[in-house]
């Protein structure tokens, strides 16, 4: 005799969150029943939560057309007993108002990329990722316009349908999106449509009217592969906790810069103009106190190997700085400069007229000290070397 497969009516009925039915099977913590309103995982939906037999249910899974409830203790139930169901209907409304958003989301893709497919779906504990098989820069998409549509489509209290369809038909028809992952109907094919924006082959569970998803927040665009577009989003509380979440410390921020929140943006840009200034004087009087100290130096050269060198420390400067005002020195202040500083670590920064290569200054002082480096003949510089920069100036200087 054949037994028929477990009627799973949860995309059917979404909003069934208590039931009664006939248990087929037990086998340890697994349990079949002749039907069922639990959401197995799948299509980027993660199964219900909520109770069978008054113990959690950890899992339901399809098992070779079988509805698998795993709990989380054996039941104390048998074969053909009637046993009760509870779904968490916070859960289950989570996740109806999630996928329902996917399609709202979808539906805008279809309207902002010139090529658009299915690449993936999935819905986190709180916030929801769709992704777009599409040709486009995550950078050139706006977030808030993508955000915007959504939540038109919301307001707009459009309604959603689903519906059994052939599914030759259905392959036929250009606006229908097939996003039912690994899923490969052989004959009918379940549709959810929402009226006048989007219309897709979907297994999940939904709301019946878009008015019922609530807000929608994009959290991010990105292009996470080749051909890929990521959009991330959370949707009903979730979103408004988001918004709750900004606001305050958007308050908080616009208290320490003793502005309001609506003329945060305004001030942040001042400050920014304001640092980059301070940034532009730091640097001028860093070279400023550079070139007093090079020139300072040039008073006092000393003779080797028939060359006059200028060799010293100097601080408060990095080794790029160094470098880049040591290789703008005319040749007539030294044959050879050598500067050297700290920045974490000892630096070295050499500069020559050409006669003298800087890389063999070079790799005096790292033989002499440890560390690395080189560049060019006349402009060259090391680092990480193991001495204080006045032991490796009494180097330089054969002192």
């Amino acid at each position: 005799m054949t037994v028929e497969a477990t009627a799973n009516l949860a995309s059917d009925q979404p909003y069934v969150t208590s039931f009664d039915a006939t248990v087929r099977s037990v086998d340890g913590r697994d349990v079949t029943l002749n039907q069922t309103y639990f959401y197995a995982e799948g299509g980027g939906q993660p199964a219900d939560e909520g109770t069978l037999a008054g113990v959690d249910v950890v899992d339901v899974q399809q098992r070779d057309g079988e509805t698998v409830h795993t709990l989380a203790e054996t039941p104390e139930i048998e074969v053909g007993e009637t046993t009760s169901g509870e779904i968490d209907e916070q859960f289950r409304t989570y996740s109806m108002r999630a996928h329902t958003a996917s399609h709202v989301v979808y539906g805008v893709g279809r309207q902002l990329f010139d090529s658009h497919g299915y690449g993936g779906f999935d819905i986190g504990e709180d916030t929801v990722r769709l992704d777009f098989d599409a040709d486009a820069d995550a950078d050139e998409v706006n977030a808030l316009t993508f955000q915007r549509m959504a939540n038109e489509a919301v307001w707009d209290s459009r309604s959603v349908e689903w519906y059994e369809m052939d599914v030759e038909e259905a392959h036929a028809d250009d606006d229908i999106v097939f996003n039912l992952g690994d899923a490969d109907p052989a004959d009918g094919v379940r549709i959810v449509e929402i009226d006048g924006w989007d219309v897709s082959a979907c297994g999940g569970t939904h709301v019946r009217n878009t008015n019922e998803i609530g807000p929608i927040e994009v959290v991010d665009v990105s292009n996470p592969g080749a051909d890929l577009v990521r959009v991330e989003y959370a949707v009903g509380p979730s979103a408004i906790q988001r918004q709750i979440d900004r606001r305050r410390s958007a308050s908080r921020a616009a208290d320490t810069l003793d502005t309001s929140v609506e003329d945060l943006g305004r001030r942040a840009q001042g400050l920014l103009e304001e640092k980059k200034s301070l940034q532009a004087d730091s640097e001028d009087l860093r070279e400023r106190l550079l070139d007093a100290r090079i020139s300072s130096l040039a008073a006092d050269t000393t003779a080797r190997g028939g060359a006059a060198w200028l060799v010293g420390t100097v601080d408060g400067v990095g080794p790029n700085t160094v470098a880049d005002r040591v290789g703008a020195l005319d040749d007539d202040v030294a044959d050879v400069v050598v500067l050297v500083g700290r920045d974490g670590a000892t630096f070295v920064v050499v500069g020559t007229d050409g006669e003298t290569d800087a890389n063999d200054v070079i790799d005096d002082v790292t033989g002499e000290f440890g560390g690395g480096g080189g560049g060019q003949p006349t402009l060259a510089q090391g680092g990480g070397l193991g001495a204080d920069p006045e032991t490796v100036v009494e180097h330089l200087r054969g002192e």
